[in-house]
């Protein structure tokens, strides 16, 4: 927060007599007495527990609050929180993923990323966490500038196929492995990093499901691994007996992709196929 935010948030709290509220049922979020707070609320900021992020995010939404809330990076694939981004009822705040989140620490903290220059207090980065919000910001809206499959053959020679992309597996969509080579002229769906959802637009990407195992309906998925699937597998791989657990995510030739999120072109229709012409 910006030294000048920061003094107009100590000046309200110093001018406001009402800033403190003795809660009588402890605070939990779940409790009567904190729900009937947030009916009278407009909007809620707040940096809830993580381990309750996905029941706090569903309060929110089922009272129909705007928020904007710290949550882990993680959280963008939780079974109970991706279909609401899926959806756009809830999306990323303007956190850069290349750079995370900063927050000033005591004096006495030891593991501090670097010192303020103007305030002279120890600033932490926390990489894993970002905003969470329904509150709209311009940054949502600008659209990435995007390669041609032209151009990442080039660039990528030897990969698998006519267009420099691999394919899944167990998926209809290729694997793009960074956002920067999302091509401008693929009909079809592809499967891009979750660090994707800070270039996201709505407008000109649509979200269609992810590579997780919690994600067992997607219409996406070509293939489910046998028992003995996975073993063969990993005999391929490591030539000696074990298991590899495929169903949890995307494969290219027996080895698991990190996670992804599925998406495709706005402008492309649903009928245009997707296969890898």
């Amino acid at each position: 927060m910006a030294s000048g935010n920061r003094g107009a948030v100590q000046l309200f709290l110093e001018r406001n007599p009402h800033h403190r509220t003795h809660l009588l049922e402890g605070g939990d979020f779940r409790s009567d007495e904190c729900v009937n707070l947030l009916r009278q609320a407009d909007i809620v900021v707040t940096n809830p527990p993580f381990s309750l992020f996905s029941e706090y995010v569903a309060l929110l939404i089922e009272h129909g609050k705007k928020f904007l809330i710290i949550g882990n990076t993680n959280a963008i694939t939780y079974k109970e929180v991706f279909p609401h981004i899926k959806e756009n009822r809830l999306w990323l705040g303007c956190t850069n993923f290349n750079v995370g989140m900063f927050f000033e620490v005591p004096d006495d903290w030891e593991k501090f990323h670097h010192i303020d220059e103007q305030t002279g207090k120890k600033i932490a980065r926390v990489s894993t966490s970002c905003w969470y919000t329904n509150l709209d910001h311009g940054r949502r809206h600008n659209p990435l500038s995007l390669m041609t499959m032209a151009d990442n053959l080039r660039y990528s020679p030897g990969l698998r196929g006519k267009t420099g992309y691999e394919k899944y597996d167990n998926y209809d969509a290729i694997e793009v492995s960074t956002y920067k080579e999302i091509p401008s002229d693929y009909d079809g769906v592809m499967g891009v990093p979750v660090t994707f959802l800070d270039k996201y637009s709505p407008e000109q990407f649509e979200i269609v499901g992810t590579l997780e195992s919690s994600d067992p309906d997607n219409p996406y998925r070509t293939k489910w691994y046998s028992a003995q699937d996975q073993k063969d597998a990993y005999f391929r791989r490591f030539g000696k007996p074990g298991s590899i657990p495929l169903n949890m995510s995307g494969v290219i030739n027996d080895v698991k992709v990190y996670k992804r999120i599925l998406i495709r072109h706005r402008h492309k229709s649903e009928d245009s196929g997707g296969g890898i012409k």
